[in-house]
């Protein structure tokens, strides 16, 4: 079995700024053998609009970004619609909807996790997702630091993967951030 990350998706305010930030470990496992401890699992796109992780096969990943990243250049970078779009293309594309993938796209206003059956998901709170194999180890330090701590959105999401690092065997604590400005 194939197990390949931990991503975090923050989107929400910090002294009346408004933020969004994903993060992701560096581990990529097979079976019990770590096969890689420095790989990039999110990425910037539509010009520098939208971020994005995935959970899943590096191949699958860029396949996905390239396919959502067209789909948002023909939908002029609105996220609600590009997500509508994509997850429709992905779910009835005969080879894409067999992965088993995931994908967190977010902006400042929105955040959604995206799945290969056509799921468009917007987590309850609004603002936190994690898909991975540590994604619940994460969501549930971000949680708690959201509710119970004052710290800045990064350190929030760098935290909470590095907790979820400490836990999961398929997670590490080389954690690589990116955030809308």
């Amino acid at each position: 079995m194939f197990e390949a990350t931990t991503i975090l998706g923050y989107k929400g305010e910090f002294e009346g700024k408004k933020y969004a930030i994903i993060g992701g470990d560096g581990q990529v496992t097979f079976g019990n053998c770590v096969l890689k401890n420095n790989a990039v699992k999110i990425r910037k796109l539509y010009n520098n609009k939208i971020l994005s992780g995935f959970a899943g096969s590096t191949a699958d990943a860029f396949t996905l970004f390239d396919m959502f990243e067209k789909i948002l250049e023909n939908k002029k970078g609105d996220l609600v619609r590009g997500v509508l779009d994509f997850s429709k293309a992905w779910r009835q594309d005969k080879y894409l909807r067999k992965l088993e993938a995931m994908m967190i796209v977010l902006d400042k206003e929105n955040i959604f996790i995206l799945s290969g059956n056509g799921d468009v998901v917007e987590p309850e709170d609004g603002k936190i997702a994690s898909i991975g194999s540590g994604g619940n180890y994460a969501i549930s330090a971000a949680r708690a630091l959201d509710r119970f701590a004052s710290i800045h959105p990064r350190d929030l999401v760098k935290n909470a993967l590095n907790i979820a690092g400490e836990i999961c065997i398929y997670t590490n604590t080389n954690i690589k951030i990116l955030e809308l400005e």
